[in-house]
């Protein structure tokens, strides 16, 4: 196989993966259910919630420099919001594979070595999920009863316990194992472990420390706007609570974490949340489905545009 061509597969491939899976999921939307919740949505609360959407985004890209900068490495901020959205759209196809994709990006046209571009990377999810565990924190004090209860409905702590202790023993093993072993193999993971602490350990020498963590702030704040100002566009759910909100918010983000994007799931996980606050169900569901459908097409729109210009950008530059 040639180079062109190799070339062209890796930009036609992933943008014929987003088309089907744009029309795969929207084939299956319950139609009946949301369309008349959908005719009577105002827009431009919806309008209003993907803007704060986009701006999250674009946060998280600014962001991303801050963390490359004590490496030496001055990116473009053009590749990086163009890395982000393809990091979204690759999500949507194997959850996770985004972050793979978007070091790649880097290492492909800014030269930054992949395992330290991925450290920085970890290292983002890390200030992420710390944030994430105070918004928790935030509604397990304002909804204690409904936290308590869901948690010991949905975990079961002994076989938690169980599969931890068996992973950290593995973990262990495969450390010692590594460490001593001077195969090439072996050689190549150390390297690449050390590349990817250096990635992580950015975060401590940050010269904009304080603009990081603003950064962060900001991207939750948009994300809890984007969910919340979405709710305007039904009114049959004005008068839906900030606890009840701030549970369908984790709820569907614990979807997005952990499957293709959320794709059938997020909107049940809304419409749980929001029926065990006695709102109804129709509405729930529809709302759901509204957030996500908004979210995945500026994505796809987004994402798609960014696997076709970042090529071309970064050959004219």
């Amino acid at each position: 196989m040639n180079l062109k061509l190799k070339k062209r597969l890796r930009l036609i491939i992933p943008l014929a993966l987003a088309l089907f899976f744009g029309w795969y999921t929207f084939s299956k939307l319950p139609v009946s259910t949301i369309i008349p919740f959908v005719k009577s949505a105002n827009y431009w609360w919806i309008a209003l919630g993907v803007f704060f959407g986009l701006l999250s985004h674009l946060s998280r890209a600014y962001r991303w420099k801050y963390l490359l900068e004590p490496m030496g490495y001055q990116i473009r901020f053009s590749n990086s919001i163009m890395a982000v959205f393809i990091t979204y759209l690759a999500n949507y196809g194997i959850p996770r594979s985004g972050e793979v994709l978007r070091a790649a990006v880097l290492t492909n046209y800014e030269d930054v070595p992949f395992e330290k571009s991925f450290g920085t990377i970890v290292a983002e999810r890390i200030a992420d999920l710390i944030v994430m565990l105070g918004i928790i924190a935030i509604t397990l004090i304002l909804e204690f009863d409904f936290i308590i209860e869901l948690l010991q409905k949905s975990l079961q702590p002994k076989k938690l316990i169980l599969l931890g202790s068996v992973g950290l023993v593995i973990l262990i093993i495969s450390f010692f194992i590594i460490k001593k072993s001077q195969s090439k193999f072996a050689v190549k993971i150390k390297l690449f472990l050390k590349g990817l602490m250096e990635g992580v350990l950015s975060v401590f020498k940050m010269k904009h420390k304080w603009a990081f963590i603003a950064h962060t702030l900001f991207i939750w704040g948009m994300y809890l706007l984007m969910f919340y100002v979405t709710t305007f566009a039904l009114p049959d759910l004005n008068n839906v609570t900030i606890g009840a909100i701030l549970v369908a918010f984790i709820s569907a983000s614990f979807t997005i974490a952990t499957t293709n994007g959320g794709i059938f799931v997020y909107p049940v996980a809304v419409m749980a949340a929001f029926t065990v606050f006695g709102i109804a169900k129709d509405p729930s569901f529809a709302f759901g489905w509204i957030m996500w459908s908004s979210q995945t097409i500026m994505i796809i729109i987004a994402g798609s545009l960014s696997f076709i210009y970042l090529p071309i950008y970064n050959r004219i530059k």
